[in-house]
């Protein structure tokens, strides 16, 4: 085995960039130092607050940021980012990390990533990050699309009594004498409207596609030109996609046009739609003994050819991110961690069109 030389490091720098290093084009492309202001008054306490100047300093903000950054793009626990900072040169690089630096511990991290939830400046930084977009030209173009996607947790094996006593915005009984146990519950979660008819909040949680689910929803607009989200909310999974539609609507975007599924399709939604001057391409909505009509089934189809786009958002986040699965507790870190999976997609999304390469986990 050689000596280690002055410049080996750079060589194995080289030899990543010959194989394309995409967190190289993700630091390049990102404006990282326009995020300092929400970080520091976040993250830093102002020096008429400070008792000392002594002891260890704090991280710089951004280099914080950027690491719960490829937290989430990765979806990597606070003991695995931990690992791979010191494991790999490609997060070392992207973090302006040598070899000799010290690394962020999984508390350090955590700490970091609490005081943003609670705070619930996440969306602040989304929003800072979409009037970069803007000034840099890429405006809400071509209308826009509205959707909603399950966010699954860890599932609840509660008894029925103690779902009940949740929904009622109850403790059970026991559970305050239970730190512990109380502590790894998640009260906030829920299961979908549709299925709570159907089990009547027993243990079984959503049922889609197949599939068992219980979390949160993430309802996002993004525009049909750069499918960018453009906004979004975060609810529990009881809440329909149709009542958090007004709070999405983007009005800067260029076009009147509208797309979303059938879900959200109703008198009321066409008419507030209509009195905003927007234009409905909602998908029609067959009922029971009414189904559609041959009209309105091609008319469906023409309109998925556009609102499909949205779904092109989620898969990128299910399949390229490491899934939409989170493991906090809580609508503030729930409302935390799905925030900054959409302003990482963002991310991505600004890499692809800059540099033609999609950054993925």
């Amino acid at each position: 085995m050689g000596q280690t030389g002055f410049f080996d490091l750079s060589n194995r720098y080289g030899g990543l960039d010959k194989f394309g290093d995409p967190l190289v084009l993700l630091k390049r492309t990102i404006p990282w130092k326009a995020f300092r202001p929400e970080l520091k008054a976040l993250w830093r306490k102002p020096p008429e607050e400070r008792k000392s100047n002594a002891g260890r300093k704090p991280w710089d903000e951004v280099l914080m940021f950027k690491v719960i950054v490829l937290q989430q793009l990765y979806n990597l626990s606070d003991d695995q980012i931990e690992y791979q900072i010191r494991d790999r040169l490609s997060f070392m690089r992207f973090l302006d990390l040598g070899l000799e630096d010290p690394v962020p511990d999984a508390k350090t991290v955590w700490v970091y990533r609490e005081k943003m939830a609670q705070a619930d400046k996440v969306k602040a930084l989304f929003d800072r990050f979409d009037a970069y977009l803007r000034d840099n030209g890429y405006l809400a173009m071509g209308g826009q699309i509205v959707d909603a996607s399950i966010v699954a947790v860890p599932r609840q094996h509660n008894r029925r009594e103690e779902n009940k006593e949740i929904k009622a915005g109850e403790t059970p009984g026991d559970w305050d004498d239970k730190p512990h146990k109380k502590r790894h519950k998640d009260v906030d979660a829920r299961w979908s409207e549709e299925d709570q008819k159907i089990v009547q909040w027993t243990v079984f949680p959503t049922n889609k596609h197949g599939k068992s689910h219980c979390g949160y929803k993430n309802h996002i607009n993004t525009d049909r030109r750069h499918k960018f989200i453009r906004d979004y909310q975060v609810s529990d999974a009881s809440v329909h996609d149709s009542q958090v539609l007004v709070d999405l609507i983007d009005g800067s975007n260029t076009s009147s046009d509208f797309w979303a599924d059938s879900a959200y399709r109703s008198a009321l939604t066409e008419r507030t739609l209509e009195e905003k001057g927007y234009r409905s391409h909602i998908h029609n909505k067959g009922k029971r003994g009414k189904p559609l009509s041959a009209r309105q089934t091609k008319a469906n189809k023409t309109r998925s050819k556009v609102r499909v786009r949205v779904e092109h958002v989620f898969g990128f986040q299910e399949r390229s991110m490491g899934g939409k699965f989170i493991r906090t507790i809580g609508m503030a870190r729930a409302r935390a961690k799905i925030g900054m999976m959409n302003l990482v997609y963002n991310m991505s999304r600004l890499v692809q069109f800059e540099c033609g390469v999609a950054v993925a986990g």
